[in-house]
């Protein structure tokens, strides 16, 4: 008789499913026997990896946070020159092409942060730089601080509050709208010195 091998799982492996799961059911959801079942495991499994089901959460805020920055960082570092492109680029690319999936995951841990201070650590934390990388694109563009750092907290209000609202019917051309709101973000060119 042949034994049928189960599959190897890593930490990793169980912070995607919990990932998942989060984005399905939130932070409740992310209950060890759930994950099991789903990985078609035992849940003795779970405890090569996680000493506990904290752990498990601490992992998936920690390997959220790292694909945010990871992302973040390379969608505004800095192109001397291109630096207003890039902040077009940016509305574009938050407003446009969010995933439904990444979506869920990161309103669920938002979610989350409500009422875990962790998971609030590691909001906060992204958004910090989420809005420094975002300003240094528009004191690059010859901002001051000020208005480099209000019109950076403009892009991600925009981006989450677009992301979240079904607004196709508002207005009947949605692509002019848009283009007017990455105007207004991106701002006119500051004025060359003679």
């Amino acid at each position: 008789m042949e034994k049928t091998t189960r599959p190897q799982l890593d930490r990793a492996a169980w912070i995607q499913a919990a990932l998942e799961v989060l984005a399905d059911e939130g932070v409740q959801g992310m209950r060890v026997e759930v994950l099991a079942k789903r990985l078609r495991v035992t849940k003795g499994s779970f405890y090569w990896h996680f000493k506990d089901r904290q752990d498990l959460l601490s992992g998936v805020l920690e390997t959220w946070k790292a694909g945010r920055i990871q992302d973040i960082v390379k969608q505004t570092r800095l192109e001397p020159g291109r630096e207003r492109a890039q902040i077009a680029r940016l509305v574009d690319i938050y407003s446009t092409s969010r995933s439904r999936k990444g979506l869920l995951i990161e309103l669920a841990v938002r979610e989350w942060a409500r009422r875990d201070a962790e998971a609030a650590a590691i909001v906060e934390e992204v958004d910090a730089w989420r809005l420094r990388c975002a300003r240094e694109l528009f004191l690059a563009c010859g901002l001051p601080q000020h208005e480099a750092s209000t019109r950076s907290m403009l892009l991600y209000a925009y981006v989450f509050g677009a992301s979240i609202m079904i607004y196709d019917r508002f207005d009947a051309d949605i692509p002019r709208l848009t283009e007017d709101i990455r105007a207004l973000i991106v701002g006119p060119p500051a004025p060359t010195s003679a």
